[in-house]
């Protein structure tokens, strides 16, 4: 082998596995094309944000491609070569390339900025008639939900955590589940009792803080059946690991069902809770 090939050879040699690691890893990351690690979205409002994330991820990738396509062209175009000592020729100014690169990147903020600002929006609409309003009370260390019926009853739902950690699933019974009917609108109205939780369905790419001396209210309108884990995803304290809970979506005439039993069954449950569990 000549020495130049050969020198080449043990080049790739030392950087090969490098290549081989980085290879993989952007393998793996294409592996949830298109929606780059977040949900489908079950509910209409996680689908629009699932679409807005996805095409930023896209656009992000197609800048890195080429700003690092140009970094790769600069790096073997004007690598020095042995026995060449000569400098490349400069030049100070290209003013169509400035402009280009100036103006490019202002069309994509742009645009992106358009896009999150339509997405926004329609995410946080509220119905002026839902078809179930769910109020939402987060606390040291569980969650609250009280449905408001149409009879004027207040169902409301709680786990009964009694000891810490419980450790067993966001779907055991020491749990409370939020149940949404399919295909209709539920609006949310979401509290806090102590500290500043945060109320996160992956599922519906969604979350949104939970906040003392503030209400926020939002919407969801599922369009898939199942059971989805949830949680508090902004540390809250000792137990913040034991705030789970799961929303459990199903067909609209199930879910009526569901009330009526919680109305005749259920509606003895105490109206006030301990607020704190330890």
């Amino acid at each position: 082998m000549p020495p130049r090939r050969r020198a080449h050879a043990k080049a790739f040699g030392r950087r090969g596995p490098i290549l081989v690691l980085v290879g993989l890893a952007l393998a793996a990351g294409g592996c949830t094309y298109p929606t780059f690690g977040a949900s489908h979205g079950a509910d209409v409002q996680g689908q629009e944000i699932g679409k807005l994330y996805s095409g930023m991820f896209m656009a992000g990738l197609v800048v890195a491609a080429i700003v690092w396509g140009l970094i790769a062209w600069s790096v073997f175009r004007y690598r020095r070569k042995k026995h060449d000592n000569s400098i490349p020729r400069q030049f100070q100014e290209h003013i169509p390339l400035e402009i280009t690169y100036t103006i490019l990147p202002l069309v994509i903020v742009i645009i992106i900025f358009a896009f999150t600002v339509i997405t926004e929006n329609e995410v946080d609409a509220v119905s002026k008639r839902p078809a179930q309003t769910v109020d939402v009370t987060g606390y040291q260390w569980g969650w609250i939900f009280s449905y408001q019926n149409a009879n004027g009853l207040t169902l409301r739902t709680q786990g009964a955590v009694r000891s810490f950690p419980a450790a067993k699933g966001y779907t055991a019974d020491v749990y409370p589940q939020l149940v949404l009917p399919e295909g209709r609108p539920t609006k949310i109205v979401l509290r806090s009792a102590d500290v500043v939780h945060e109320f996160y369905v992956h599922a519906f790419n969604f979350g949104r803080f939970a906040q003392p001396g503030v209400t926020n209210v939002f919407e969801f309108t599922p369009v898939q059946t199942g059971v989805f884990p949830a949680q508090c995803s902004e540390y809250c304290g000792l137990y913040h690991s034991e705030m789970l809970f799961s929303v459990r979506v199903v067909a609209y005439p199930r879910y009526e069902s569901w009330l009526r039993y919680q109305e005749h069954h259920l509606n003895q449950i105490p109206k006030h809770y301990p607020l704190t569990q330890r």
